[in-house]
């Protein structure tokens, strides 16, 4: 329940997205700046090879998965795939359980070199373990963005594990949606950078909606 005004929600929601922590898969400790950049660097390394960027989540992390799909294809200019397609949900989930609906395509299209980007508020949810770990099998990068216990069992399964600590859906939430916004347009200026001639191709966000 929400028991402050709005400035002291918007506050104390500052705080905790300053207070993201990022870690590699062995626990190491990353400031959020170099965190964020291997962050990027690893996205923008599928632009070569044919690799691609998967993105998974449930609910409210599902619809970050989707915009954050749509800015690295449309805006960065990356293959980006979101396995959130109501009839493929559906079927997987009644065919074999919700608990296999990423686990499944990720076994079907992932390569080695692809990257998975897995989001879950509180780092429990079945499916994305499983699905984590069929990329991990897949011999694919993985960045996790989590929440909730700071023990939470997604956060130590990435190469870099983004955590948010609180145990606020709304905190949590937000916080993955801005750290997915930085990704996206922070990679859009790298690419801008490292290939000139794309600035006719390539939109900003925002530009044209």
């Amino acid at each position: 329940m929400i028991q402050q005004g709005a400035r002291g929600y918007l506050q104390r929601l500052c705080e905790l997205v300053l207070r993201v922590a990022v870690t590699n898969q062995d626990g190491s400790l990353y400031n959020l700046d170099a965190g964020a950049t291997l962050a990027v660097e690893m996205i923008l390394s599928v632009q070569s090879g044919g690799k691609k960027v998967m993105i998974i989540g449930n609910g409210g992390s599902d619809a970050i998965a989707s915009h954050l799909q749509t800015d690295l294809f449309s805006a960065v200019g990356v293959r980006a795939l979101a396995f959130n397609g109501p009839g493929m949900l559906t079927a997987l989930s009644n065919d074999y359980g919700y608990e296999c609906v990423f686990e499944r395509p990720i076994r079907l299209w992932a390569s080695a070199g692809d990257v998975l980007v897995a989001i879950s508020s509180s780092g429990r949810s079945e499916n994305i373990l499983r699905a984590v770990e069929a990329a991990r099998v897949r011999e694919c990068k993985i960045i996790t963005f989590s929440g909730f216990r700071v023990d939470n069992p997604l956060r130590k399964l990435g190469d870099l594990n983004f955590y948010v600590p609180s145990e606020t859906y709304g905190f949590v939430e937000v916080a993955h949606a801005a750290f997915a916004h930085f990704l996206a347009d922070r990679a859009v200026m790298l690419r801008l950078q490292q290939v000139p001639q794309v600035t006719t191709e390539v939109w900003m966000p925002g530009e044209r909606y």
